[in-house]
């Protein structure tokens, strides 16, 4: 199971809820507590010099859309607060000051979720397999994505676009897409209630572009790669993409979910068409966890291998960083095959005779990552994407790769 699916599964066990429909929107937002998976927020109003609660809503996100509607109708005396829990429900740092409502929040006059900002030109945020984020609209049970080849001829109602292309419906508000994209598309959100009827009416469509030209460096592999963590965080939050932390350019070619197998038979049609000169490899730890031998996973590390020198790439396999088959079973409620640690080191030992960076080696643990380091055992929260990002800006110049501040004669720069 990938990543997203695993993410799903866990934040169903949780439960939404949606206040009913009105006409417009308050949009609240705050700094992210990037330890945090969920918020709970509270709205109070002063009575006799007391804060008396109004209602309280949790967020699995730093920012919320709210129904101007009944107890909210008015914001005008009402006071919001905000406060980070982690995934066992404990809280991990402080309620947030009283601040007025009406000042804080935005009026959104159109019944749709918010699409949340694009970040596909900040550093490390160039996606082959885009990932398409939105904030909950109340009174939604599920939504709809399409993705569209040009923008849409109609942005008022719920009518599909002639120029639709992909998407489909979806439960929660991190959306993979399935397809590569290159060019320039567009994609947009509504809501839907239990019945699959339309809840309000499409987001204003968001444009997206991606070229195939200009990069030199390409990032290969799976979900680690591709990005996301700490359960409520996916690839479009670049805090937890190491691409974000590396001191060079590169286009992340991850794809949620690949085994290692998914990575030679993508190879062709999603790594040749950037012409790279370098491709840093992580790939094997969903099949490794799953129970494929190592020596599958070597193979086909051994055929990306030649695969790239057939194409003029410079192959650098990563070493893979631990997993936590505990955190994995309480987050995802999925087994890990008994002899992953074994596994795991035979696939390690024969990366560290090829030309290689060792990021296992920033997880000096006993092959065992700490809880605090990947919140579900897998994918590396914040610190972990640094510290992966950390040692490849630490050995990239062995390459020929020119860094940013790098001074090294003869290296190659990009």
């Amino acid at each position: 199971m990938n990543y997203k699916m695993l993410f799903l599964t866990a934040l169903s066990a949780w439960g939404l809820s949606f206040p009913s429909m009105a006409e417009d929107l308050l949009h609240l937002s705050w700094p992210a507590d990037y330890d945090a998976v969920k918020y709970e927020l509270r709205i109070s109003k002063k009575s006799g010099g007391t804060m008396e609660k109004v209602m309280e809503e949790t967020a699995y996100a730093s920012d919320v859309l709210l129904r101007e509607q009944g107890r909210l109708s008015d914001p005008k005396g009402l006071y919001w607060q905000e406060e980070p829990y982690d995934f066992d429900g404990n809280s991990i740092g402080p309620v947030t000051a009283p601040k007025p409502l009406a000042s804080s929040a935005a009026v959104i006059h159109r019944e749709a979720p918010l699409p949340r900002p694009d970040r596909s030109s900040e550093k490390g945020g160039a996606l082959l397999y885009p990932v398409y984020t939105y904030t909950a609209l109340p009174g939604a049970a599920t939504y709809e994505i399409e993705i569209l080849a040009q923008y849409p001829e109609n942005t008022e109602g719920t009518a599909p676009s002639k120029y639709h292309i992909g998407g489909g419906d979806f439960q929660y508000t991190d959306y993979y897409d399935d397809m590569p994209r290159f060019g320039t598309w567009y994609w947009r959100v509504r809501g839907k209630d239990e019945k699959g009827n339309p809840v309000g009416e499409w987001s204003l469509p968001q444009k997206r572009e991606f070229s195939t030209t200009g990069y030199t460096i390409g990032l290969y592999g799976d979900s680690i790669t591709h990005g996301g963590g700490r359960m409520s965080y996916g690839p479009n939050d670049l805090e937890y993409s190491y691409g974000h932390y590396l001191d060079f350019k590169t286009i992340n070619l991850g794809d949620s979910g690949n085994t290692s197998q998914d990575m030679v038979e993508r190879f062709d049609k999603d790594v040749l068409p950037f012409h790279l000169k370098y491709l840093l490899i992580m790939g094997g730890s969903n099949s490794l966890r799953g129970g494929v031998p190592a020596e599958s996973v070597i193979a086909d590390l051994k055929t990306i291998q030649e695969k790239c020198r057939e194409n003029g790439i410079v192959p650098i396999l990563l070493t893979l960083p631990p997993i936590n088959p505990a955190s994995i079973d309480k987050v995802f409620h999925e087994p890990t095959a008994e002899n992953w640690e074994e596994e795991f080191r035979k696939v390690n030992e024969f990366i560290r005779t090829q030309p290689h960076i060792d990021t296992a080696a920033a997880f000096p643990y006993e092959n065992v990552m700490p809880p605090d380091l990947a919140l579900d055992g897998l994918h590396g929260d914040v610190e972990a994407k640094k510290r992966i990002a950390a040692v490849i800006n630490e050995h990239i110049g062995e390459f020929g790769v020119l860094t940013e501040g790098a001074t090294s004669a003869g290296a190659s720069s990009f």
